[in-house]
C-alpha cells in the first residue's frame, strides 16, 4: 500500500519544477538546518527562550528518531526496494523509520505553536512541505513520515509547553 502511494506520486505528481522545489525544500531540512537558523534569528532578536526551545526540540527529535528506532527497526528505504526509481537526492546512509526530517520540522513548528509565535502558521506549512518532500523524493514511506511527525510533535510539546507556562 505504501509503495502504491509513493508510486502514485512518482507517476502523477512529479514534474521538473516540483523536482527542483522538493530537492531544495528537503535540503533546507537537512540536520534541521532551517530550524536552527530560525532559532539563531530568534536569539539575535532577543527571543532567547524561544530560540533555546527550538534548538532543544530539534536536537531532541533528531536524536530520539535516530539513535534508537532507526538501527533497531532497520527498515529499508523505498529506494532500496524499488531501485529503478531515479533519485533526485543522494540516498541517505541510514535506515528509513522514522523520518528525521519530519521529526525535526514538526518539533520546531510545535514549539512555535506552543509559544503562540506569529511564524507558527508558515512553520507548519514548511514542516508539511519538508515531510512531503521525503515521500516525493522516494526516500521515506508514508508511515516513516507520520511517525517522524508524531515524534516531532511530542518533542515540541515536551520542550514548548514548559516554555509557555513560564511566560
Amino acid at each position: 500500500m505504501e509503495l502504491a502511494i509513493l508510486d502514485f506520486i512518482q507517476n502523477n505528481l512529479r514534474c521538473g519544477v516540483l523536482d527542483a522545489c522538493m530537492v531544495a525544500v528537503t535540503h533546507l531540512g537537512d540536520l534541521g538546518a532551517v530550524w536552527l537558523a530560525g532559532a539563531l534569528v530568534a536569539f539575535v532578536s532577543g527571543k532567547r527562550r524561544l530560540a533555546v526551545s527550538i534548538m532543544v526540540a530539534v536536537v531532541l527529535a533528531g536524536v530520539a528518531g535516530t539513535v534508537v528506532p532507526k538501527p533497531l527497526i532497520a527498515r529499508p528505504r523505498p529506494c532500496d526496494i524499488v531501485p529503478a526509481v531515479k533519485l533526485l537526492v543522494a540516498r541517505p546512509g541510514d535506515c528509513s523509520f522514522p523520518s528525521g526530517h519530519a521529526a525535526t520540522a514538526f518539533a520546531a513548528a510545535t514549539v512555535l505553536f506552543c509559544a503562540g509565535n506569529r511564524w507558527r502558521g508558515p512553520a507548519l506549512v514548511f514542516a508539511i512541505l519538508i515531510a512531503y518532500s521525503r515521500m516525493y523524493l522516494y526516500v521515506h514511506y508514508p508511515t516513516d513520515v507520520l511517525a517522524g511527525m508524531l515524534l516531532g510533535i511530542v518533542c515540541g510539546f515536551v520542550v514548548g509547553e514548559p516554555m509557555t507556562s513560564r511566560t
